[in-house]
């Protein structure tokens, strides 16, 4: 994939994560829909799959998002305190860990002096889902890129009990009946929900979101 530089290159890679999870939930709504004795298989393999691309796409979304950010080229002191912190979490660990002055001095030291430096974002592992992304690691995640979580509010038990808790329960080998028709609606609200991040990572990329007002 094309390093995400522009605003062009960032709605193109996000328009590609979103299309081929589209695709895969699609084919599985289909073959569960269809009845007959494979129709429970796909519903509970189509929870674990659903489950997936909703961990995968909001990873991703927000790595992408980050590495945007990132090629900007703007000092750390011009942008929103959150991304300040991937740039300077490792110094930021340092003043909340350490029990020593010496230490301490060094790191606050730096992070003065680095605020007017071009903020160099740390990306690689960046952003973690914990491997359980319920609504809480949600949370964290869009608040960590700037995008506000109050409209997700409402869909937060979703998240919990009807996707993250059924995904657990079969993938630890436990038996869910469910039915074709409740994993159908499952899935068109989790891609619901993987769009309008979509949406709110693209819009505060187009409205320059990640920037310290002046």
């Amino acid at each position: 994939m094309a390093e995400v530089r522009t605003l062009t290159n960032l709605q193109d890679a996000m328009d590609q994560e979103l299309g081929w999870r589209i695709k895969e939930i699609s084919t599985f709504k289909i073959e569960a829909a269809k009845g007959g004795a494979g129709a429970k298989a796909f519903t509970r393999a189509g929870v674990a799959l659903l489950y997936a691309h909703w961990e995968g796409f909001i990873k991703k979304s927000a790595e992408l998002y980050l590495e945007f950010v990132s090629n900007r080229g703007l000092r750390y002191e011009e942008l929103t305190t959150c991304f300040v912190v991937f740039g300077l979490k490792g110094k930021l660990n340092t003043v909340v860990t350490s029990r020593k002055a010496g230490p301490n001095i060094e790191a606050v030291d730096f992070i003065r002096g680095a605020l007017g430096q071009v903020a160099i974002l740390k990306l690689s592992g960046a952003i973690n889902t914990e491997s359980n992304l319920s609504s809480g690691v949600f949370e964290n995640i869009a608040k960590s890129v700037g995008v506000l979580t109050s409209p997700y509010e409402t869909k937060f038990n979703l998240i919990d009990s009807s996707l993250v808790d059924r995904r657990n329960k079969i993938a630890h080998g436990e038996y869910l009946d469910l039915k074709s028709s409740d994993f159908s609606g499952l899935a068109d609200d989790v891609l619901d929900l993987m769009r309008h991040f979509k949406n709110d990572i693209l819009n505060a990329a187009v409205t320059e979101a990640y920037k310290r007002a002046a």
